[in-house]
């Protein structure tokens, strides 16, 4: 599957994979000021944003997505030779660790953000549903649509997220750039435990927010189990979408690992 990005600087190659319902946009900011030392690949994955939709999603076949594009990405890096960096946000850090158990001979580094190896239950899919819901016949603008998405999501950052994904087709008519049929479809096994090895020498970087729950202390030590060669690093103040909250310690946590 040929994947859409962007391709920020130069340097060493460092791919970045965005959260569930993000797109390579949301790292824009980070993207530019982390392209002033590296060759920044900015990644839509499958399903998501610019890049194909398919009705599997899984992790090894995303996984397999960032393969592909890294073979034929090789002709535009500065050393078509040169293993990635990898970072992945909440769903694109699961796409990472993937990639770093059927790939470990092509990563330098890894780096997750906010996400831990282990199941993350969908304990309530009503937005989902919601969104299935809504009505683009009827919905006639993107004010229109936000006032719809208010009426479920109460979280400014959330609905921002999914206003993103809103363009006019070729009919004319709002529609969403996500395939919501089929992250639907396959939300609740996405979020089960993936097929990851353990004891993987890959040198690993974990950064969580602080007012973020998705890393508990307690994941310590399955991280650990998996990554032996990973650390730990927490942003005061910020939440699941650390890079956003904290654009300025995140950049400096990530260069400094990457030193």
């Amino acid at each position: 599957m040929k994947l859409f990005f962007r391709k920020l600087g130069e340097g060493k190659p460092l791919f970045v994979l965005h959260g569930l319902f993000g797109l390579s946009d949301n790292w824009t900011t980070a993207g530019k000021i982390l392209s002033e030392h590296f060759e920044v690949y900015l990644i839509d994955l499958r399903n998501h944003g610019s890049s194909p939709h398919s009705d599997e999603w899984t992790y090894p076949a995303t996984a397999e997505d960032i393969n592909e594009l890294m073979s034929d990405a090789r002709g535009q890096m500065a050393n078509g030779n040169e293993k990635i960096i990898l970072m992945g946000h909440s769903l694109g850090g699961k796409v990472a660790m993937q990639f770093a158990s059927m790939y470990p001979e092509k990563l330098e580094k890894l780096i997750v953000v906010d996400m831990a190896p282990k199941d993350y239950p969908v304990s309530d899919r009503s937005f989902i549903d919601h969104l299935l819901e809504m009505d683009f016949e009827k919905i006639k603008s993107r004010k229109e649509a936000d006032e719809k998405i208010s009426s479920f999501i109460k979280e400014p950052a959330v609905r921002q997220l999914l206003s993103k994904n809103l363009y006019w087709n070729e009919e004319k008519k709002l529609a969403w750039r996500f395939n919501l049929k089929a992250i639907s479809e396959n939300v609740s096994s996405i979020g089960k435990t993936f097929s990851v090895k353990n004891g993987m020498q890959t040198t690993a970087l974990f950064i969580k927010g602080e007012k973020s729950n998705y890393i508990l202390d307690s994941d310590t030590l399955a991280i650990k189990k998996t990554f032996p060669n990973s650390e730990f690093k927490t942003i005061d103040g910020a939440g699941h979408w650390v890079h956003a909250d904290k654009p300025e310690e995140f950049v400096k946590i990530v260069g400094d690992f990457l030193k």
